[in-house]
């Protein structure tokens, strides 16, 4: 039976108004289901065991939510083991899938078909008279991979991608190979993530990454979310809010969206309330801007702090800020002159509605500040993650426990992969301390992030692309352009589990090398192996798989990176296949070249791992001025113009990433449907757009282009007027290549300029 390409004939759309708790018996049902259908009924509870825990645990592949504190035994959730369980599926991809498949055929299935194929079993090369990928040695596949990088006339021809599960030392390996061959092109997904957190972050207090863990979380008086789809995109926070919400912690949240994690929850390990249906609220107050109006709503709480400040003085911790920051009186006269009209417009919420947040605020002895995408997808998102920092240095909220900012990451290891040298604008620290301790020349000069390294493949000056997991093909803005790209190159190299886009669109050479998933056993010559990753607040453990693997071909990350290394760099001095015997070895290296990684192989084996050290945490600010500093940016004007919609693409409840696991979206009551656009009711009324009526949608880019999505169904949702939303990677296609912060160089994909209309011929 060949797969179907998008929905069942049968199954038709549905759009029903979901009123349930978070998580509960709905994620219960979920992972039920997920299990029979992968026909993982004994594995998968025992993997759901053996996650996020140390001696023996593997750290779960999903979210880089951090783990439980206090030795709970079911630190997991819906996602993480539908994760797992996706991959750990008995269906395999193997020589014969590919002999019955051409790459043609293949290209016309649906992303969720050519995943659910199952898991890749050997290495393939594409061959180009038949069309077909067929069987390559790993040998020979490395040796395509260094004489093509041996064969280019410079380094920087090459790029080497990263997506966020490339556990820590099969990352430092990697970047270590780019620089040796001469290169810093090192493109990753944090470029179209969290860029503009760690940009922000590091002009204002000297540190790329939030200063909280999960104890403050666990201390807080109050706690805001912003840009935050919790319950599908870090549902091991939802543990954190029910806790929050019982001890009395104010919790707010500031989404566009009235999302299921701002309601109420049911969590699931605390099984006397799932047997009671008994659910716990996880807000005390919902805010829902306008798309980009969170700067706006951030300056309006800093201007009621101050204003209140002249007649309460303890609403300003006026000691901190004279001690620890520099250019507080800049900021305080920005505050002033900026009128509560411009400040209600531009944020999309009333006076009385900012003033509320802010009260919550002042009353709060401490507070921190929670981010994700909805507030980095901009062109101004540096500015508006800035302002989190100012409003948090008004009242001391930084250095101390239960306060700060605090990102969240939304792909395991992602910010591990950041800290062990996947960035493609070095610090000449990080580059002297790896020459010296590798024994290298890193090069010097910038190389390329993800946008400029679409660019220059599809110009022709990238000719090997080189990714590390993920699926870019899907996961990068401007769908078209991104697929040329790509097949502009010489060569093409695919680190993958399981079939997805990328391998479909793909250079005039073509290779898919596959590896091993986080919960396989990983043998090596000294024995099994265990890698090292790091969650969102810092904090870097141990992850060990448990079960056999998927096939006996599949080599690990760190192994595929030595090969490829050991090809491309003959005459290296780098101990590559001492590394791959002992990964202890990899890690006392990392330990001499990493700050903050000082006995890293004692430290790492410690319960809970270690945490690496924050230098703002305990109030010293590696900035120019040796003190936070305030941000004086102005307000952009994010209103829409008339006629057209800030549009915003974000993920479904049920996948992850650029993987779908089906066509339904839970919590926003989608069944069946993924083509669509919410929309408010007044804004398609306007355009006489009828209730899961057709429409078109037609994206203007900075330079005026324009990209079109026809025929999809526009729903009716709570979302503020102007402001629309649909899915991604589908989307994507709508956000132009150019179309970029000039702040971040992050792809704008929560900001999108469209126009909707109702569907020629509709």
């Amino acid at each position: 039976m060949e797969p179907r390409v998008g929905p069942a004939p049968d199954a038709a759309p549905q759009v029903r108004p979901y009123h349930h708790p978070a998580a509960g018996w709905g994620a219960a049902k979920s992972v039920t289901r997920v299990l029979v259908e992968e026909r993982e009924l004994v594995d998968g509870p025992r993997a759901i065991m053996r996650m996020n825990h140390e001696n023996g645990g593997f750290d779960c592949p999903g979210c880089a939510w951090p783990d439980d504190t206090k030795g709970l035994r079911l630190d997991i959730c819906e996602n993480g083991i539908k994760h797992v369980t996706w991959e750990m599926t008995r269906k395999r991809v193997d020589r014969a899938f590919f002999a019955a498949h051409s790459v043609t055929e293949l290209a016309g299935w649906s992303d969720y078909d050519l995943e659910n194929q199952g898991r890749l079993t050997e290495p393939m090369a594409y061959d180009p008279e038949s069309d077909h990928y067929v069987p390559i040695s790993w040998k020979e596949a490395f040796e395509v991979v260094g004489a093509a990088l041996r064969g280019l006339d410079d380094p920087n021809r090459a790029c080497f991608y990263t997506s966020g599960r490339l556990g820590n030392e099969a990352t430092f390996l990697y970047q270590l190979m780019a620089r040796e061959l001469g290169t810093n092109n090192l493109p990753d997904c944090s470029n179209m993530c969290h860029e503009a957190s760690g940009r922000a972050l590091q002009a204002a207090l000297g540190t790329g990454k939030g200063t909280v863990d999960l104890k403050d979380w666990e201390s807080a008086d109050a706690l805001f979310i912003l840009g935050v789809n919790a319950a599908s995109n870090a549902p091991r926070m939802l543990t954190a809010l029910a806790e929050a919400e019982r001890r009395g912690a104010q919790i707010v949240h500031v989404n566009p969206l009235v999302e299921a994690a701002a309601t109420r929850t049911i969590v699931p390990h605390e099984f006397l309330d799932m047997a009671l249906f008994k659910s716990t609220r996880t807000s005390t107050l919902n805010l829902q801007p306008r798309i980009g109006g969170d700067m706006a709503l951030l300056r309006g709480m800093a201007k009621a702090v101050l204003e209140q400040s002249a007649s309460d003085p303890k609403a300003l911790d006026a000691t901190f800020v004279e001690r620890h920051t520099a250019g507080f009186e800049e900021y305080r006269a920005l505050c002033a002159a900026t009128p509560w009209e411009e400040l209600e417009r531009q944020s999309g919420l009333s006076r009385a509605d900012i003033l509320r947040a802010a009260r919550v605020y002042t009353e709060a002895d401490r507070s921190i500040v929670s981010w994700c995408l909805g507030l980095t997808q901009h062109e101004h998102g540096v500015d508006t993650v800035r302002e989190i920092v100012n409003l948090l240095l008004l009242r001391g909220n930084i250095g101390r426990e239960g306060a700060g900012p605090s990102p969240v990451r939304g792909h395991s290891n992602v910010q591990g992969n950041r800290t062990c040298g996947i960035d493609h604008r070095p610090t000449e620290a990080f580059l002297d301390r790896l020459a010296d301790a590798c024994g290298i020349d890193p090069p010097r000069e910038h190389g390329l992030d993800t946008v400029r390294t679409i660019q220059a493949m599809r110009d022709g000056e990238v000719k090997v692309f080189v990714a590390m997991g993920g699926n870019f093909a899907l996961a990068a803005p401007d769908t078209a352009a991104t697929y040329a790209a790509l097949r502009s190159c010489d060569l093409t190299v695919q680190v993958s589990t399981k079939l997805n886009r990328s391998h479909l669109v793909h250079g005039r050479a073509a290779l898919i090398l596959p590896c091993l998933g986080r919960t396989e056993k990983d043998h090596q010559r000294k024995g099994v192996q265990r890698t090292s990753v790091e969650d969102s607040m810092s904090m870097v453990h141990l992850s060990l798989g448990m079960k056999r693997p998927a096939s006996p071909h599949l080599l690990s990350e760190p192994a595929i990176v030595a090969g490829m290394a050991r090809a491309a760099l003959p005459d290296s001095e780098t101990p590559w296949d001492w590394y791959i015997e002992d990964y202890d070895r990899i890690r006392d290296t990392m330990a001499v070249a990493l700050d903050g990684f000082e006995d890293f192989n004692r430290r790492v084996r410690l319960p809970l791992g270690f945490r690496i050290k924050q230098p703002a945490r305990e109030l010293v600010f590696l900035t120019p001025s040796g003190r936070a500093e305030f941000s004086t940016a102005a307000l952009p004007d994010v209103v829409p113009e008339p006629g057209t919609l800030a549009l915003g693409t974000m993920r479904s409840h049920d996948q992850w990433n650029t993987t779908i696991y089906s066509d339904d979206d839970r919590y926003r009551g989608v069944k069946n449907l993924r083509t669509l656009v919410f929309m408010n009711r007044a804004d398609m009324r306007e355009r006489g757009i009828a209730d899961m009526g057709a429409v078109d949608i037609t994206s203007t880019a900075k330079d005026g282009s324009h990209r079109y999505l026809k025929g999809y169904t526009a729903v009716p949702h709570d979302i503020p007027r102007g402001c629309a939303a649909g899915y991604m990677p589908e989307m994507n296609v709508l956000c132009a290549l150019g179309d970029y912060s000039t702040q971040s160089d992050q792809p704008i994909m929560k900001h999108v300029k469209v126009t909707i209309v109702p569907a020629a011929g509709g």
